[in-house]
């Protein structure tokens, strides 16, 4: 049993927990006001938060145990069931700020999207692994899988849910380009997505997403109405300093910051916690980032170093919007903050993937624990396996 304990990846046991309590901490201090407007206890976010966690919990063990390999196998009901579920909200989902996203049944709302995210993330990885031997051929090893992606993404879009489509979308770039396309074959797809956004764009532009840019990029010209969000996210982390107001004392969460146990979490954190508590949750995201590279550079698989790859570009670029967003970089899409935002659908997703993540470094250790046989001592180890990954 111990050495069992001993094969986990206790690096990416203890910062999401870390991140997760800290995130229900904050968010029972930012949410505490609003849940009392709402005739709620003032406990309310943070008891839900809290069963999420603990259903989070669970799908992180199981996920640890379970070795990842096996989700190859499953790979086409896993797929099936996603695009059922993409498909079904459309019909039969909840409409929760203008988009049809939600499946609601009673006290427990589900966003398949969500589900949708680490479920591509493993198709390509399982299928660009099986093309490593003609990854080269655009034809053949690239363009089969980016049809399925398309389609994932339009049924997102369709509901609307232009943030996640965008996050899916970038996530699905990093595991394509490390499994080791041509640079051609690369600029080909990025040329082609830019075009396909360039001719959806006029049925895209709508007055509420033109907003969105107004009110990211000149917020002080519509102060009261697109630059509102914005211009109070800034007060709070102005108010914040170095070390913020203390915990439980920001002012912009008591009815002047919408959303502020969700989208705007952090900005109530540089609020009450300075930028101490900033740096303090960025760098946690960044070492599970930074941690799980590392994994997917060590494995000699190419399906779990591929895993490895889009779960960390899932945490990294959710990280990276949600905090574009608050500081003005980007427009606000209502990204959640991995770990820390309120979320169930959102917590789920990221404790199940730590927990294929940990299973993954876990076969890592014991891989290097084997003893190598006399024969493949002299075998180079960094053979390109397929072309220009950079992984392998």
């Amino acid at each position: 049993m111990i050495k069992k304990l001993k094969n986990n990846d206790f690096t990416l046991m203890i910062t999401p927990l870390l991140l997760a309590g800290f995130g229900m901490v904050m968010i029972y201090s930012a949410s505490m006001v609003t849940a009392v407007m709402e005739d709620y206890e003032s406990t309310h976010y943070l008891f839900k938060q809290l069963q999420w966690f603990i259903i989070g919990a669970v799908g992180f063990i199981i996920c640890s145990l379970f070795p990842y390999k096996y989700y190859q196998k499953l790979m086409k009901i896993i797929m099936l069931f996603i695009i059922i579920l993409l498909i079904g909200v459309l019909f039969f989902g909840t409409e929760v700020n203008r988009a049809q996203s939600w499946f609601s049944f009673g006290f427990i709302s589900l966003q398949p999207a969500e589900f949708a995210k680490l479920g591509l993330i493993m198709y390509l990885a399982s299928v660009y692994s099986k093309k490593q031997a003609y990854i080269n051929e655009f034809n053949k090893g690239v363009l089969p899988p980016l049809i399925l992606t398309g389609f994932v993404l339009g049924l997102i879009v369709l509901q609307p849910d232009i943030g996640t489509a965008a996050i899916i979308f970038l996530i699905a770039c990093s595991v394509i380009f490390s499994s080791g396309i041509k640079f051609r074959h690369l600029f080909i797809l990025i040329a082609a997505g830019l075009l396909i956004i360039l001719v959806a764009i006029p049925n895209m532009v709508t007055d509420e997403r033109i907003s969105r840019f107004t009110g990211a990029y000149q917020p002080f010209e519509h102060p009261d109405d697109d630059g509102y969000h914005l211009i109070q996210s800034y007060l709070a982390i102005g108010v914040g300093g170095l070390t913020g107001e203390g915990l439980g004392n920001s002012v912009q969460k008591l009815g002047y910051l919408t959303e502020a146990h969700t989208d705007f979490i952090m900005a109530v954190v540089a609020e009450e916690l300075g930028f101490v508590g900033v740096i303090l949750v960025m760098g946690m995201l960044a070492i599970i980032v930074l941690r799980g590279i590392f994994i997917a550079r060590k494995c000699e698989d190419s399906f779990g170093a591929l895993l490895a790859i889009g779960i960390s570009s899932m945490v990294g670029v959710q990280s990276f919007i949600n905090l574009g967003a608050i500081s003005g970089l980007l427009p606000i899409t209502g990204v959640p903050l991995p770990f820390v935002s309120y979320g169930g659908s959102s917590l789920l997703i990221m404790m199940i993937s730590m927990g294929i993540l940990n299973n993954i470094a876990r076969s890592v250790k014991l891989k290097e624990q084997q003893p190598v046989p006399a024969k493949e001592k002299d075998i180079p180890q960094n053979i390109n396996r397929g072309g220009r990954s950079w992984l392998m």
